[in-house]
């Protein structure tokens, strides 16, 4: 399949499967012109989902909240994300699902309601966050001046594409030659960054934020992690000041896993390389994914798909 139109990746878009360079959206799609869309994301390691029924647990629980029905039910969506990683033929895969509110109805129409809501679907080649060279030496990691945009305005447990404060982080981190940012809310507590989440340690006790943050499945997994390795961990506000005292700093997400940071704005964290925890906590995680933790294989094309694929190549 690697030689196949889907080489690239394999989308769903409007009830069809096609190639990634064919899956398109109408300009007038309100996904577009509003950012009224609702999203996630799941990774495929070695031929097997990790946490799907999380991540379309999390895909629900948004979608009712924005108030976005695609036709599709979940058992349609499951088959799908199968589908579209099967067709790619890819072994370690970036996944995503992606409800849109659409276009109205009504021509000229300011109604949600009026509007026909839809499913896209994709897998593409894996995607890391942050690079892997950089994971190895410790992303260096600037704290922006942008504050997160309030939960009272966006819900950031729904995952979304509003991402203007996360991209004006992204624009000051690159200016000041990092790799990525952190964001903290107006009254000072940090929050999350340009799709992850962060963590930090201190005294042997690891923490991450309970606002302005997605309740990312990366997120969980540490914290299970935690309590399996009998490490003490909490979510609780952390105020800014905290990054200048902390001893080790990470961050988390499905594109990349438990990503250790080693500078934190002008701050060097201990030898200026990955402390020990998130180094520990890092290689348990991706070890626990060899041994099938939370494992869903992906569904292989059955032989009509199969075929019908091939002919398209």
């Amino acid at each position: 399949m690697s030689t196949s139109r889907f080489a690239d990746g394999a989308a769903y878009v409007r009830g069809r499967f096609v190639p990634m360079s064919e899956a398109t959206l109408p300009v007038t799609d309100w996904g577009f012109t509003r950012s009224d869309v609702v999203y996630d994301v799941v990774h495929v390691f070695k031929g097997g989902f990790f946490r799907l029924e999380d991540h379309l647990d999390r895909f629900e629980y948004a979608m009712a909240g924005r108030r976005i029905r695609p036709p599709e039910d979940r058992d349609a969506i499951r088959a799908i994300l199968h589908r579209c990683v099967a067709l790619a033929g890819l072994s370690d895969a970036y996944v995503a699902m992606v409800a849109s509110r659409g276009r109205p109805r009504v021509a000229g129409s300011r109604r949600p309601a009026d509007c026909d809501n839809h499913l896209i679907c994709y897998a593409i080649p894996w995607i890391d966050v942050i690079p892997k060279d950089v994971q190895e030496r410790g992303a260096h990691v600037w704290i922006a001046s942008t504050p997160r945009v309030p939960d009272a305005s966006v819900d950031p447990t729904m995952k979304n594409y509003q991402w203007n404060d996360l991209t004006s982080g992204l624009l000051e981190a690159h200016d000041e030659g990092f790799d990525t940012a952190l964001l903290c809310d107006a009254e000072g507590f940090l929050t999350e960054g340009p799709g992850f989440n962060v963590f930090i340690v201190k005294d042997g006790r690891v923490s991450t934020p309970d606002r302005g943050a997605l309740h990312g499945i990366t997120r969980r997994s540490v914290l299970e992690l935690c309590e399996e390795l009998g490490i003490e961990a909490a979510v609780e506000p952390i105020p800014r000041a905290a990054l200048e005292d902390c001893d080790e700093v990470f961050l988390a997400t499905t594109a990349g896993g438990v990503m250790p940071a080693s500078r934190i704005g002008g701050r060097i964290l201990g030898n200026d390389r990955p402390g020990p925890i998130s180094a520990r906590l890092k290689q348990v995680y991706w070890a626990k994914h060899e041994e099938g933790w939370h494992r869903t294989p992906v569904l292989p094309l059955d032989a009509d798909e199969k075929a019908a694929a091939e002919r398209a190549a």
